[in-house]
């Protein structure tokens, strides 16, 4: 991983942060280690990725063998480590992956009918899977009530690498409010200082839902 600048290696990342945090392709670059005369290894991840994306119940030796630069050795080192994810799959099942918006909204159904604003936050692992959900404040938001490191601390703690937050509106207005975009820029801006990023805010209701990062308020 020599072509990789040290803060960005991915095994650096595991040490200081673990291995939730990172990204499918960054799980390549630490199953394989070194690239090939020709390609350096975020390349190879990336196409390794891409092969495993399209079919990830087909993915065998020939279909690796067909990318540039993998030999027996590093073919077998993925296939092991797609083996060996297969069969924790058939014992604990998969957890859900968040793809967008509407994915979030069966995790916070709770929220259907409640009186007061809660405001929530979701942690999700590099391969957007919810590791937690939780209640950050109930009552009017302010910036008291969802300050950063209330939202951060428990993200941190769970070697996040990510967030999305959420919170409702028993009004029924979907807009947000000034506060709401307050909140959220403060957060987005602590999320690039930690490394954790916030990848949506939602607002629901109990006829719809809105994303900030939809709406290009993120």
């Amino acid at each position: 991983m020599q072509d990789i600048e040290e803060q960005d290696r991915p095994r650096e990342k595991i040490r200081k942060r673990g291995v939730t945090c990172l990204s499918d392709q960054e799980l390549i670059v630490t199953i394989l280690g070194s690239g090939v005369p020709g390609r350096n290894v975020r390349d190879l991840a990336k196409e390794i990725s891409d092969v495993i994306e399209r079919d990830p119940d087909a993915v065998g030796y020939q279909e690796l063998a067909g990318i540039r630069g993998m030999g027996p050795a590093k073919i077998s080192q993925i296939i092991a480590c797609l083996e060996l994810g297969r069969r924790r799959y058939c014992r604990q099942g998969r957890k859900p992956k968040i793809s967008s918006p509407s994915d979030v909204l069966p995790l916070v159904s709770h929220l259907s009918g409640k009186k007061q604003e809660h405001f929530l936050c979701i942690t999700l692992n590099g391969a957007n899977e919810p590791i937690e959900t939780r209640t950050i404040s109930m009552g009017l938001l302010n910036h008291s009530l969802v300050h950063p490191r209330e939202v951060y601390a428990d993200a941190i703690t769970d070697r996040a690498a990510s967030i999305i937050c959420v919170h409702n509106h028993p009004s029924g207005t979907l807009e947000p409010s000034s506060q709401d975009l307050t909140i959220t820029r403060q957060l987005a801006d602590a999320g690039t200082i930690v490394g954790i990023r916030l990848l949506d805010h939602l607002i629901v209701t109990d006829s719809g839902w809105l994303s900030m990062k939809e709406r290009g308020l993120i």
